[in-house]
């Protein structure tokens, strides 16, 4: 049995929730599992730093002498082979010795001239004999670079090994005090119905975003997937960049650039399963010896060979518990995070992969999504957590998709959504429409334009389209995520190529080209979006402690916080105003004006003078008028600066 004293800061932990009392021997045996791998490592393999760079010897490399160094891993083969279009495929020509632990190498001398038999584009594949006789084709699970060929089901390792690699020009931005992330998919990036290019997201939605004042991307399906339809979360080759959007230079590239802006880079890395027959999934054995090296340096080649800066953990959920979320509720209650159901092999690696890459490159920044709610995932390793910065929390855009699927405008709850927003547990649903799609529906085809009346439908769309934006950034949580296009309101929803919509791109694009169209309301939600993200850059909030939330009136309708010096106040009631409404502070953010497609209502040179009148708990207050919703009126939120720190 260990003490607490066993886990450095264990103590801490139990201050902030002392509801995980009970589990103090839970945490305590995760972090004795953790300190006892990692000590193996070090042991074995001369620690974790050099564990996790093995993609320097396994697959294939070019030797200083222009030779060839081939490594891999493959316990269950009688014979190992290297073949390709360097020695017209002939399967046995170039055979792997056979190491300890199931481990093969191979070393091909060069040419005369010193230069390498295989060559930059050369096409591989490792021949692999079983002891039943069988021959297989594989593609090196440490391949970098795999290929298709026009509309070939099949993909091909290519040797990518260029004379001159690119080099990156710009250092790695600083870690943001706050984090607004725009999330991405480089393949549907352009209007058009085909798959865009890195070179095509770099000239054409970097410079976008880096005027919507998001500080960092979180980029998905980087990681080589054969079916596109997958989202890139069935990888079939886990160090290649894809290929279907360019070259692993031309990525490269894409990191650099936005790095020159200031924009961190994040990838989507799925370490949850991986792909087999019929695109179904086979889940990793964490315990094992070498699924920790492939992983490990998984992560740790992403960070140094494409400079991201951090990873979006895809499925975490998945990993943690034996029944991997499937069929499972999550209702908070802590007895469902701790016990026999938690896989604490996964967890373990999870833990070594934060220490691995937190060690690596101080200011990275892993996020994980998991909808389960474990308790202390985001807290440090040292006092028992799985060593996370953020975690993704799935319910809150479900909060808002139920919501406008099942309720009228009146029954919103106020305290419901506050709740959600600040205090969730993510047992989510999953919606399909965007947000805009869900409040105005067929009327984006046709009522969008400034020339056609503004219907009731449409006004109250934008309108709440700003309100509920602005209320998940300021009361959602510390970080702020949101998919590409959604900042303007972007119309249907998203779905791939498939045999089931005839292999249609009609949904797999982004329309940027409509919130450039001046004659289109949807530049009033852009611009909203923009003007949002650069108040929290000048106030900060995300990274302020959690909101005090003062009011959430059912029957007003009204949610009113503070946060960061700032006060924020809803009204979602679709027929009240509220005169002398009593608030503390003066306008720098108003979804009612008229840039943003509002009515232009407020005055905002008016100053809101504050009275030394309690109010909801605070010593000082002050009156505001708060506008209603109706077929004349769209439903109003203003936002406020503080005049008195109070």
């Amino acid at each position: 049995r260990m003490n607490p004293a066993d886990v450095p800061e264990l103590s801490r932990l139990l201050e902030i929730d002392p509801y995980l009392k009970p589990y103090a021997g839970d945490f305590q045996r995760r972090y004795k599992l953790f300190t006892q791998t990692l000590k193996e490592i070090e042991e074995k393999e001369g620690g974790i730093k050099k564990f996790s760079k093995s993609y320097e010897s396994f697959g294939v490399h070019r030797c200083a002498d222009g030779g060839l160094y081939c490594k891999e891993w493959a316990p269950g083969a009688e014979g190992v082979f290297l073949t390709g279009d360097f020695n017209g495929w002939n399967p046995f020509s170039y055979p792997y010795k056979k190491l300890e632990y199931g481990k093969w190498e191979l070393y091909i001398p060069p040419k005369h001239d010193k230069t390498s038999i295989v060559p930059h584009g050369s096409k591989l594949k490792v021949v692999v004999t079983s002891k039943s006789g069988e021959i297989l084709y594989r593609i090196s699970p440490w391949a970098k670079y795999v290929a298709r060929e026009g509309d070939h089901v099949t993909y091909d390792w290519i040797h990518w090994c260029p004379e001159h690699p690119y080099r990156h020009q710009h250092p790695r931005p600083a870690k943001p005090r706050s984090l607004r992330i725009y999330e991405s998919h480089v393949g549907i990036s352009s209007h058009e119905g085909k798959v865009a290019s890195y070179k095509h997201f770099t000239c054409n939605v970097l410079p976008r975003i880096k005027d919507l004042g998001y500080n960092c991307i979180q980029m998905m399906a980087v990681m080589e997937h054969a079916y596109y339809a997958s989202f890139g979360y069935q990888v079939t080759s886990f160090f290649a960049a894809s290929s279907r959007y360019g070259t692993p230079d031309e990525l490269k590239e894409l990191v650099d650039v936005a790095h020159s802006m200031g924009i961190i880079v994040l990838l989507d890395v799925v370490h949850s399963h991986a792909n087999h027959d019929l695109w179904d999934s086979n889940l990793f054995a964490y315990s094992s010896w070498e699924v920790l090296r492939f992983l490990l340096s998984n992560l740790r080649w992403w960070l140094e060979e494409y400079c991201f800066d951090g990873f979006r953990f895809d499925g975490v959920t998945s990993m943690l518990y034996h029944h991997h979320g499937m069929g499972q509720g999550f209702s908070g209650d802590y007895s469902e995070y701790f016990g026999l159901q938690v896989d604490e092999d996964s967890l373990v690696y999870l833990m070594l992969a934060n220490h691995l890459v937190h060690t690596v490159h101080p200011d990275c920044i892993t996020i994980a999504e998991d909808v389960s709610g474990m308790p202390a995932l985001c807290s440090p390793i040292t006092q028992g957590g799985g060593g996370f910065d953020y975690r993704l929390a799935m319910a809150i855009p479900d909060k808002w998709i139920q919501i406008l699927k099942e309720l009228k405008d009146e029954d919103w709850n106020m305290g419901n959504i506050v709740h959600t927003l600040t205090n969730s547990h993510d047992q989510a649903l999953v919606g399909d429409k965007t947000l805009a799609f869900w409040l105005m529906d067929a009327e984006m085809y046709t009522n969008m334009s400034v020339l056609s009346p503004l219907t009731p439908v449409i006004d109250r769309g934008i309108q709440l389209h700003k309100m509920i934006r602005l209320i998940t950034h300021a009361l959602g949580g510390e970080g702020y995520l949101n998919f590409m296009g959604n900042e303007f309101g972007h119309p249907e929803w998203l779905d791939f190529p498939r045999k089931g919509n005839n292999e249609s791109y009609h949904y797999a694009r982004r329309q940027f080209h409509l919130t450039d169209d001046e004659l289109l309301r949807y530049k009033f939600l852009n611009d909203f979006d923009r003007d949002m993200n650069k108040l929290e850059e000048r106030c900060g909030w995300l990274a302020a402690p959690q909101a005090f939330v003062s009011e959430k009136h059912e029957g007003n309708k009204v949610i009113a916080f503070e946060r960061a010096d700032l006060l924020f106040l809803f009204n979602f009631h679709p027929e009240k105003s509220f005169t002398d409404y009593r608030s503390t502070f003066k306008i720098v953010l108003d979804t009612d004006e008229g840039r943003y497609g509002g009515h232009q209502r407020l005055d905002h040179n008016t100053d809101f003078i504050s009275e030394p009148f309690g109010h909801h708990g605070r010593p000082c207050s002050l009156l505001v008028s708060v506008l209603f919703a109706s077929v004349e009126k769209p439903i109003h939120c203003i936002h406020l600066r503080c005049l008195l720190n109070i």
